[in-house]
């Protein structure tokens, strides 16, 4: 009985180091590509939409020519790879790693780019805010400032770049959106009787976000924290201000209550 248990485990043994050897016989099919042949390739998969592959492809280049044109160009290829198949965390991340090592690339403009892009559509689509009511003025404004910073370095620049067009238009979007999130953030603070700390969020706002819609809201909040703490005078200059550029604002009406 013991020997026919060796037995069947010696033959479990060896058809186990068989099927290894096979296993090791294995050949990589891109073993003998070149360079020229992992980005071909990777482009062909990156049109198909085949965004994993194309992924593959670009990375494996990477490690194997680390140098060159084709390893460069690949970097940028694999940003653009990761983006499109919505990693936008490793798209900014690739475009970073271009920027910083390649930071006179003639291309470097696009880095700056696809960062900008990653981190502008990095939020919930149409239909998830339309079924949950989210405003994007109430979210973590974190990726929409690195998204503005993004374009404006590519703006500032690269002025006649390709994408400076589009990353000024984006850029309109976003100071926008910024200017409104300080806005809701001096009103939670407004509402906790937190005065100073909304002062200091409607400064903010005039200072940095002068020609958005939000200044309006900025005057008037900082008038009314004035108020509440009994400055007078710097209340009185606020509203001047206010009944200046805002003459038919709510807040007046507020105010002379």
């Amino acid at each position: 009985m013991l020997m026919a248990i060796f037995s069947r485990v010696s033959v479990l043994l060896t058809v186990l180091l068989l099927l290894t050897a096979c296993a090791g016989l294995e050949t990589d099919p891109t073993k003998d590509w070149t360079a020229e042949r992992f980005y071909t390739e990777g482009k062909t998969e990156l049109k198909q939409s085949n965004y994993e592959t194309a992924i593959k492809h670009f990375e494996t280049l990477e490690a194997r020519y680390p140098y060159g044109p084709y390893a460069e160009q690949a970097q940028l290829e694999v940003a653009y790879a990761y983006y499109k198949d919505a990693e936008m965390a490793s798209a900014i991340a690739a475009a970073n790693r271009f920027i910083r090592q390649h930071p006179t690339h003639a291309h470097v403009d696009y880095a700056y780019y696809l960062k900008g892009l990653a981190n502008f559509d990095d939020q919930p689509n149409f239909l998830e805010r339309f079924f949950t009511g989210q405003n994007l003025s109430d979210r973590d404004p974190r990726g929409m400032r690195e998204a503005y910073d993004a374009f404006r370095e590519l703006v500032e620049h690269f002025p006649d770049s390709r994408y400076a067009e589009d990353s000024r238009n984006r850029m309109a979007h976003l100071v926008n959106f910024l200017a409104k999130n300080e806005i809701n953030v001096a009103r939670f603070y407004y509402s906790r009787g937190a005065y100073v700390a909304t002062v200091n969020r409607a400064k903010y706002v005039i200072e940095r976000y002068q020609r958005t819609p939000s200044i309006e809201d900025a005057l008037g909040l900082q008038a009314m924290a004035y108020k509440k703490m009994g400055m007078e005078g710097l209340m009185a200059d606020t509203v001047r201000v206010l009944e200046k550029n805002f003459p038919g604002s709510h807040y007046l009406k507020e105010l002379n209550t």
